[in-house]
């Protein structure tokens, strides 16, 4: 595995706090819900299946700290815990997805006795935790299979290691293009605001020796208009029933680009991300980001203070600009209605 973005050791959620990179590799210690709730919304830990997996072990740590003897009470302070991880990034299907699977599984348990739920939950997390580096290595046998020996690829925000339990989704499949021997080179762009290309991606592509070069965003339609861009591969945050996508704010700018200039535009994402009772992306809940995200970068001001400020995390891309969307089960294609049903 390339990188531990979270490991769970003695009642302890040990994250990775990608705000330090890639200047200091630190681990962020979590040792209640709470803590779990603070390090997601603060973007401690970020990527999509790696905020789910946080909060899988949220849940975990929400029975744990517990000293209610009263079951009622434990079960029902759980619920309550995993109401508030679940509003800490509320366009994120992966974390609703992850505090799901821990709240039917509590279900099926809640006849034990206490200390053996906290058990059964731990194991659970650890479960989701371990399945999740599987369905990543999965997904990028499939998706490698569009990849050809000499593809420059463009790639947006973090999709690789840091943003999963291990190996990654989108970078994933760079990854293992990569491996298998394949010339491939990466396009990473910054990223606005948040910088996780040139924080993360560009860490990740460096420690593996995978070539690549860093462009600021607005420098996207440059090289993809003069031919020097073969395909597009991003993440996302969230799939819809007719394969809108919610992803990193600046995807929807790169997926008509591409339609444009007639270069493959790839979504990598494991079925976790995939929610077909979202009808459309019009559906979707945009998370709204703090001001200063945009005012300030690495704490230093950029623009004056006290102005009006618009910081969407995410924004859609409507299927039609999608040309296949990669998963552990395979690659779909369109018409996406009807084939993302096939795997649900």
């Amino acid at each position: 595995m390339p990188v531990k973005t979270l490991f769970y050791r003695n009642h302890t959620l040990y994250v990775l706090d990608q705000l330090q990179l890639p200047q200091r590799k630190k681990y962020i210690a979590c040792r209640d819900w709470q803590q779990v709730a603070q390090v997601i919304k603060k973007m401690n830990i970020r990527g999509a299946p790696a905020i789910g997996l946080a909060a899988a072990f949220g849940i975990a740590l929400a029975a744990e700290t517990q000293e209610a003897r009263d079951k009622r009470r434990f079960l029902d302070q759980i619920r309550k815990a995993a109401g508030e991880l679940k509003a800490t990034r509320p366009t994120a299907t992966n974390l609703i997805w992850a505090l799901r699977q821990m709240l039917d599984h509590l279900a099926k348990i809640k006849d034990q006795d206490i200390n053996s739920i906290k058990v059964l939950l731990e194991k659970k997390a650890q479960q989701i935790w371990h399945e999740d580096v599987l369905i990543n290595k999965k997904l990028a046998v499939h998706g490698e299979k569009l990849i050809h020996r000499k593809d420059r690829i463009l790639t947006h925000c973090n999709t690789g290691a840091l943003a999963t339990a291990g190996y990654g989704t989108a970078l994933g499949v760079v990854r293992e293009a990569h491996k298998r021997g394949k010339q491939v080179s990466v396009l990473v762009d910054e990223t606005r605001p948040y910088l996780q290309g040139a924080r993360l991606t560009a860490w990740e592509l460096k420690e593996e020796n995978i070539p690549f070069h860093l462009i600021s965003d607005n420098m996207a339609g440059h090289f993809i208009s003069r031919g020097e861009v073969d395909c597009i591969i991003t993440g996302a945050d969230c799939v819809t029933a007719n394969g809108d996508t919610a992803n990193k704010i600046g995807t929807y700018i790169l997926a008509v680009l591409a339609k444009e200039n007639k270069i493959p535009f790839y979504i990598a994402a494991p079925l976790s991300t995939i929610d077909t009772h979202i009808k459309t992306g019009s559906d979707i809940t945009i998370e709204e980001r703090p001001a200063d995200e945009i005012t300030m970068i690495a704490g230093i001001r950029i623009a004056p203070e006290g102005i009006k400020v618009k910081n969407p995390a995410f924004d859609i891309t409507p299927h039609k600009y999608i040309t296949a969307i990669i998963t552990e089960k395979g690659i779909v294609k369109k018409p996406y209605l009807k084939n993302l049903k096939k795997l649900k």
